[in-house]
Protein backbone atom coordinates (compact mmCIF):
# COMPACT_ATOMS: atom_id res chain seq x y z
CA UNK A 1 0.00 0.00 0.00
CA UNK A 2 2.83 2.37 1.32
CA UNK A 3 4.89 1.39 -2.13
CA UNK A 4 1.32 2.02 -4.60
CA UNK A 5 1.39 5.57 -2.52
CA UNK A 6 4.63 6.57 -3.30
CA UNK A 7 4.59 5.94 -6.79
CA UNK A 8 1.62 8.25 -7.12
CA UNK A 9 3.27 10.69 -5.37
CA UNK A 10 6.27 10.58 -7.83
CA UNK A 11 4.08 10.44 -10.73
CA UNK A 12 2.69 13.62 -9.38
CA UNK A 13 5.42 15.48 -8.41
CA UNK A 14 6.68 14.35 -11.75
CA UNK A 15 3.79 15.53 -13.87
CA UNK A 16 4.25 19.15 -11.92
CA UNK A 17 7.28 19.42 -12.92
CA UNK A 18 7.02 18.87 -16.56
CA UNK A 19 3.65 22.04 -16.27
CA UNK A 20 6.33 24.38 -14.40
CA UNK A 21 8.59 23.93 -16.73
CA UNK A 22 6.73 24.01 -19.86
CA UNK A 23 5.23 26.99 -18.49
CA UNK A 24 8.45 28.92 -17.57
CA UNK A 25 9.27 28.10 -20.86
CA UNK A 26 6.57 29.73 -22.69
CA UNK A 27 7.47 32.40 -20.87
CA UNK A 28 10.29 32.81 -21.96
CA UNK A 29 9.84 32.75 -25.14
CA UNK A 30 6.92 35.28 -24.90
CA UNK A 31 9.77 37.81 -22.88
CA UNK A 32 11.84 37.67 -25.60
CA UNK A 33 12.08 40.73 -28.19
CA UNK A 34 9.88 39.76 -30.91
CA UNK A 35 11.89 42.34 -32.93
CA UNK A 36 15.29 44.07 -33.81
CA UNK A 37 14.90 47.57 -33.62
CA UNK A 38 16.96 49.52 -36.25
CA UNK A 39 17.04 53.70 -35.51
CA UNK A 40 17.96 55.43 -39.15
CA UNK A 41 18.95 58.99 -38.01
CA UNK A 42 19.35 62.03 -41.21
CA UNK A 43 21.57 64.60 -40.56
CA UNK A 44 21.70 67.89 -41.70
CA UNK A 45 22.53 68.29 -45.52
CA UNK A 46 22.78 71.03 -48.12
CA UNK A 47 23.76 69.28 -51.11
CA UNK A 48 21.74 69.65 -54.38
CA UNK A 49 18.95 67.20 -55.22
CA UNK A 50 19.56 64.07 -56.63
CA UNK A 51 22.96 64.34 -54.46
CA UNK A 52 22.91 62.61 -50.99
CA UNK A 53 19.39 62.59 -50.74
CA UNK A 54 19.86 61.99 -46.53
CA UNK A 55 15.93 61.92 -46.31
CA UNK A 56 14.84 59.67 -49.27
CA UNK A 57 17.37 57.21 -48.81
CA UNK A 58 17.15 56.63 -44.97
CA UNK A 59 13.24 56.30 -45.88
CA UNK A 60 14.18 53.52 -48.89
CA UNK A 61 17.07 52.19 -46.55
CA UNK A 62 13.82 51.81 -43.81
CA UNK A 63 11.48 49.98 -46.16
CA UNK A 64 13.58 47.83 -47.70
CA UNK A 65 14.28 46.79 -44.40
CA UNK A 66 11.49 46.32 -42.88
CA UNK A 67 10.27 44.75 -46.12
CA UNK A 68 13.74 42.03 -46.37
CA UNK A 69 12.62 38.60 -47.54
CA UNK A 70 14.72 36.20 -46.56
CA UNK A 71 15.67 38.40 -42.72
CA UNK A 72 12.69 38.77 -40.67
CA UNK A 73 11.73 40.98 -37.40
CA UNK A 74 13.36 43.90 -38.11
CA UNK A 75 11.86 47.04 -37.38
CA UNK A 76 13.50 50.86 -38.67
CA UNK A 77 12.26 53.98 -37.58
CA UNK A 78 13.54 57.46 -39.09
CA UNK A 79 14.18 60.42 -37.21
CA UNK A 80 15.28 63.63 -37.88
CA UNK A 81 16.62 64.26 -34.23
CA UNK A 82 17.73 62.23 -31.34
CA UNK A 83 15.51 60.36 -29.28
CA UNK A 84 14.46 62.46 -26.09
CA UNK A 85 13.72 58.69 -24.18
CA UNK A 86 16.83 57.33 -22.98
CA UNK A 87 14.81 54.26 -22.16
CA UNK A 88 13.97 53.43 -26.21
CA UNK A 89 17.74 53.82 -26.80
CA UNK A 90 18.46 51.10 -24.72
CA UNK A 91 16.40 48.67 -27.42
CA UNK A 92 18.01 49.93 -30.23
CA UNK A 93 20.54 47.01 -32.06
CA UNK A 94 22.58 49.28 -34.55
CA UNK A 95 22.08 53.21 -35.39
CA UNK A 96 22.41 54.13 -38.74
CA UNK A 97 23.81 57.86 -39.54
CA UNK A 98 22.82 59.46 -42.77
CA UNK A 99 23.78 62.79 -43.68
CA UNK A 100 26.62 65.39 -44.19
CA UNK A 101 29.26 64.72 -42.49
CA UNK A 102 28.48 62.28 -39.14
CA UNK A 103 25.38 63.97 -38.05
CA UNK A 104 26.16 64.45 -34.06
CA UNK A 105 28.68 66.09 -34.49
CA UNK A 106 26.56 68.72 -37.07
CA UNK A 107 23.84 69.19 -34.54
CA UNK A 108 22.62 71.58 -31.60
CA UNK A 109 22.70 68.75 -29.00
CA UNK A 110 25.86 67.43 -29.76
CA UNK A 111 27.37 67.05 -26.16
CA UNK A 112 24.01 64.86 -25.10
CA UNK A 113 24.28 62.77 -28.40
CA UNK A 114 27.98 61.50 -27.82
CA UNK A 115 26.97 60.67 -24.55
CA UNK A 116 23.96 58.41 -25.48
CA UNK A 117 25.64 57.01 -28.21
CA UNK A 118 29.19 56.14 -25.99
CA UNK A 119 26.86 54.67 -23.37
CA UNK A 120 25.05 52.08 -26.20
CA UNK A 121 28.20 51.52 -28.05
CA UNK A 122 29.48 50.79 -24.56
CA UNK A 123 26.99 47.92 -24.07
CA UNK A 124 27.53 46.57 -28.00
CA UNK A 125 24.86 48.80 -30.04
CA UNK A 126 25.98 48.29 -33.45
CA UNK A 127 26.94 51.44 -35.45
CA UNK A 128 26.47 52.12 -39.33
CA UNK A 129 27.72 55.11 -41.72
CA UNK A 130 26.50 55.66 -44.99
CA UNK A 131 28.35 57.90 -47.56
CA UNK A 132 29.25 61.50 -46.11
CA UNK A 133 28.07 60.56 -42.41
CA UNK A 134 31.67 58.60 -42.31
CA UNK A 135 33.01 62.47 -42.63
CA UNK A 136 34.77 64.53 -40.14
CA UNK A 137 36.23 67.97 -40.47
CA UNK A 138 39.17 69.52 -38.30
CA UNK A 139 36.63 71.19 -35.72
CA UNK A 140 35.85 67.47 -34.81
CA UNK A 141 38.60 65.75 -34.24
CA UNK A 142 41.76 66.41 -31.98
CA UNK A 143 44.98 67.28 -33.15
CA UNK A 144 46.27 63.73 -33.76
CA UNK A 145 42.95 62.63 -35.61
CA UNK A 146 41.42 61.12 -32.79
CA UNK A 147 37.85 60.76 -32.24
CA UNK A 148 35.21 57.59 -31.08
CA UNK A 149 34.58 56.87 -34.76
CA UNK A 150 38.10 55.53 -34.68
CA UNK A 151 37.11 52.92 -31.92
CA UNK A 152 33.16 52.49 -32.62
CA UNK A 153 33.79 52.43 -36.91
CA UNK A 154 37.10 51.65 -37.52
CA UNK A 155 37.99 54.96 -39.58
CA UNK A 156 36.39 57.57 -41.06
CA UNK A 157 36.15 60.61 -44.27
CA UNK A 158 38.77 63.37 -42.94
CA UNK A 159 37.52 66.38 -44.97
CA UNK A 160 40.17 69.31 -44.64
CA UNK A 161 42.33 67.72 -41.61
CA UNK A 162 45.73 68.51 -40.58
CA UNK A 163 46.38 65.27 -39.87
CA UNK A 164 45.26 63.49 -42.51
CA UNK A 165 43.99 64.60 -46.39
CA UNK A 166 40.46 61.68 -47.73
CA UNK A 167 39.91 62.68 -50.89
CA UNK A 168 36.22 63.51 -52.34
CA UNK A 169 35.93 62.93 -56.44
CA UNK A 170 33.33 61.82 -58.83
CA UNK A 171 34.56 58.73 -61.16
CA UNK A 172 32.28 57.95 -64.23
CA UNK A 173 33.19 54.65 -63.52
CA UNK A 174 34.61 53.61 -60.64
CA UNK A 175 34.49 49.62 -60.26
CA UNK A 176 34.13 48.28 -56.60
CA UNK A 177 35.41 44.92 -55.59
CA UNK A 178 34.61 42.65 -52.48
CA UNK A 179 37.57 41.58 -50.62
CA UNK A 180 38.97 38.07 -50.22
CA UNK A 181 37.00 37.56 -47.01
CA UNK A 182 34.65 35.39 -45.48
CA UNK A 183 32.82 38.24 -43.33
CA UNK A 184 29.57 38.28 -43.50
CA UNK A 185 28.75 41.66 -45.51
CA UNK A 186 30.07 40.03 -48.16
CA UNK A 187 27.54 37.50 -48.64
CA UNK A 188 25.71 37.48 -52.17
CA UNK A 189 26.62 40.29 -53.99
CA UNK A 190 29.52 41.03 -56.57
CA UNK A 191 31.84 43.32 -58.05
CA UNK A 192 29.90 46.70 -59.82
CA UNK A 193 30.75 49.57 -61.82
CA UNK A 194 29.33 52.41 -60.72
CA UNK A 195 29.31 56.52 -61.10
CA UNK A 196 29.66 57.99 -57.93
CA UNK A 197 32.05 59.28 -55.45
CA UNK A 198 33.47 56.72 -53.39
CA UNK A 199 35.63 58.57 -50.85
CA UNK A 200 39.66 57.43 -51.18
CA UNK A 201 42.18 57.39 -49.11
CA UNK A 202 39.78 57.76 -45.41
CA UNK A 203 42.11 57.40 -41.92
CA UNK A 204 41.83 54.46 -40.12
CA UNK A 205 44.49 55.57 -37.45
CA UNK A 206 48.60 57.01 -37.70
CA UNK A 207 49.18 53.15 -38.81
CA UNK A 208 46.75 52.12 -40.83
CA UNK A 209 43.58 49.82 -40.03
CA UNK A 210 43.53 48.35 -36.78
CA UNK A 211 43.71 44.01 -36.57
CA UNK A 212 40.08 44.64 -35.71
CA UNK A 213 38.94 46.38 -39.04
CA UNK A 214 38.39 44.48 -42.24
CA UNK A 215 38.21 46.15 -45.50
CA UNK A 216 35.31 44.45 -47.23
CA UNK A 217 35.25 46.54 -50.62
CA UNK A 218 37.98 48.27 -52.60
CA UNK A 219 38.41 50.01 -55.77
CA UNK A 220 41.35 51.15 -57.62
CA UNK A 221 40.79 54.89 -58.08
CA UNK A 222 42.37 57.32 -58.85
CA UNK A 223 42.41 56.35 -62.65
CA UNK A 224 45.07 58.06 -63.58
CA UNK A 225 46.94 57.08 -60.67
CA UNK A 226 45.25 53.97 -59.21
CA UNK A 227 46.07 52.15 -55.85
CA UNK A 228 43.76 49.41 -54.09
CA UNK A 229 42.00 51.97 -51.88
CA UNK A 230 39.33 50.78 -49.27
CA UNK A 231 35.78 52.18 -49.76
CA UNK A 232 34.11 49.63 -47.18
CA UNK A 233 34.93 48.15 -43.71
CA UNK A 234 34.26 46.78 -41.15
CA UNK A 235 34.96 46.13 -37.50
CA UNK A 236 34.46 43.91 -34.40
CA UNK A 237 34.59 45.97 -30.75
CA UNK A 238 36.30 45.15 -27.41
CA UNK A 239 32.43 45.92 -26.52
CA UNK A 240 31.10 43.21 -28.24
CA UNK A 241 29.55 45.89 -30.94
CA UNK A 242 30.19 45.88 -34.85
CA UNK A 243 30.47 49.14 -36.87
CA UNK A 244 30.60 49.67 -40.89
CA UNK A 245 31.66 52.47 -43.24
CA UNK A 246 30.41 52.98 -46.46
CA UNK A 247 31.65 55.88 -48.70
CA UNK A 248 28.93 55.63 -50.98
CA UNK A 249 26.22 56.44 -52.74
CA UNK A 250 26.28 60.02 -53.62
CA UNK A 251 24.08 59.97 -56.24
CA UNK A 252 20.53 58.87 -54.97
CA UNK A 253 19.85 56.68 -58.24
CA UNK A 254 22.53 54.37 -57.18
CA UNK A 255 20.33 53.10 -54.40
CA UNK A 256 18.74 51.10 -57.94
CA UNK A 257 22.29 49.05 -58.22
CA UNK A 258 21.53 46.21 -56.32
CA UNK A 259 24.66 45.00 -55.38
CA UNK A 260 25.40 48.45 -53.53
CA UNK A 261 22.36 48.32 -51.97
CA UNK A 262 22.91 44.46 -50.64
CA UNK A 263 26.68 45.98 -49.34
CA UNK A 264 24.44 48.69 -47.21
CA UNK A 265 21.83 46.09 -46.10
CA UNK A 266 24.25 43.43 -45.27
CA UNK A 267 25.87 45.64 -42.93
CA UNK A 268 22.80 47.16 -41.11
CA UNK A 269 21.88 43.47 -40.66
CA UNK A 270 25.54 42.23 -39.19
CA UNK A 271 25.77 45.50 -37.15
CA UNK A 272 22.57 44.57 -35.79
CA UNK A 273 23.86 41.00 -34.94
CA UNK A 274 21.35 39.37 -36.75
CA UNK A 275 22.35 36.74 -39.01
CA UNK A 276 23.15 37.51 -42.65
CA UNK A 277 21.57 34.88 -45.35
CA UNK A 278 24.07 32.96 -47.49
CA UNK A 279 22.78 35.45 -50.89
CA UNK A 280 22.86 38.33 -48.86
CA UNK A 281 19.78 40.12 -48.22
CA UNK A 282 17.45 40.09 -50.58
CA UNK A 283 14.77 42.69 -51.44
CA UNK A 284 13.11 43.49 -54.48
CA UNK A 285 14.07 46.48 -56.74
CA UNK A 286 12.56 49.98 -55.27
CA UNK A 287 10.76 52.22 -56.50
CA UNK A 288 13.10 55.27 -55.80
CA UNK A 289 10.27 57.95 -56.74
CA UNK A 290 8.31 56.58 -54.00
CA UNK A 291 10.04 58.04 -50.64
CA UNK A 292 9.91 61.33 -51.97
CA UNK A 293 13.43 62.66 -53.20
CA UNK A 294 13.97 66.28 -53.64
CA UNK A 295 15.08 64.68 -57.23
CA UNK A 296 15.48 61.84 -59.03
CA UNK A 297 16.31 60.65 -62.42
CA UNK A 298 14.15 58.71 -64.21
CA UNK A 299 15.20 55.24 -65.47
CA UNK A 300 16.82 54.77 -68.82
CA UNK A 301 14.19 53.72 -71.49
CA UNK A 302 15.29 51.20 -73.46
CA UNK A 303 15.21 52.70 -77.56
CA UNK A 304 13.54 50.66 -80.31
Amino acid sequence: MKSRVLRYIQSTVAALILVFAHAFNAHAQDSRPTSTNVLILVGPSTHPPGTHEVAAGARLLAHCLSHAENVAGIQAQVVSQWPEDRQSLQKVATVVFTGDRFPPEEMPDHDRIMGELATMMDHGCGLVCIHYSTGLGANHVAPDGDHPLLRWMGGYFATRCPHHQSIARIYTAATIEPTKSDHPVLRGWKSFTIHDEPYIKNYFGPNGPAATVTPLATSMLPPESPQKEIVAWAVSRPDGGRGVGIVMPHFYKNWRVNDLRKVILNAVVWSAKLEVPGEGVKTAPPDLSQFEPVAVEPRPTSSK
